[in-house]
């Protein structure tokens, strides 16, 4: 089996993955709980892409609105559709990150840093290296983060508690379908 054979065999992970965060960024009004960090918000806003079949029979779905407004993607989840990509907010420690997460391949698209206090001389090699640095650390940490995130899910999509799991997110797309 080659990459490309073991990349689209297991992209469902990803959409699981961003299924579920979803569902637990909603479980607790934005704020999942990150074991050993504490808790973390995320938002899922304005922008879904939902995906269904394969080949030549692919339909996507692309939802757009505010985060009440995303009805449209639950009723895509009720009828079979695959998260696949989605724009997120996530809030840590004070700082704010905006980024789309494609789940196939985990790829982070379109990433919004925090703001950072800018160089007090702009021209100083050393705070323009220190400016970048710190933007540097900023990804980083963001990927560190998601990563957390995507372990705490796999810890819990391999245990004997994933069905009961998997059970309540199917209550919370078909509540959220009805609404």
């Amino acid at each position: 089996m080659d990459l490309v054979d073991l990349i689209a065999e297991k992209r469902f992970l990803g959409q699981e993955f961003l299924t579920w965060l979803w569902w637990k960024s909603e479980e607790r009004g934005g704020v999942v709980a990150l074991p050993e960090e504490g808790d973390i918000v995320v938002v899922f806003e304005k922008h879904m892409l939902l995906e269904f079949g394969e080949g030549d029979s692919n339909e996507k779905l692309i939802c757009r609105g505010l985060q009440t407004e995303l009805q449209e993607a639950r009723t895509g989840l009720v009828m079979g559709k695959k998260l696949e990509q989605a724009r997120i907010q996530l809030v840590y420690n004070d700082y704010e990150w905006n980024f789309t997460l494609a789940a196939a391949l985990m790829e982070f698209r379109n990433v919004k840093l925090p703001k950072t206090a800018g160089p007090d001389n702009a021209n100083d090699p050393e705070e323009k290296e220190g400016m970048v640095l710190e933007r540097i650390h900023l990804f980083e940490e963001l990927i560190r983060i998601v990563l957390a995130l995507y372990r705490v899910f796999l810890k819990q999509r391999v245990s004997e508690q994933w069905r009961e799991e998997l059970l309540k997110m199917r209550e919370w797309v078909a509540l959220a379908a009805k609404a």
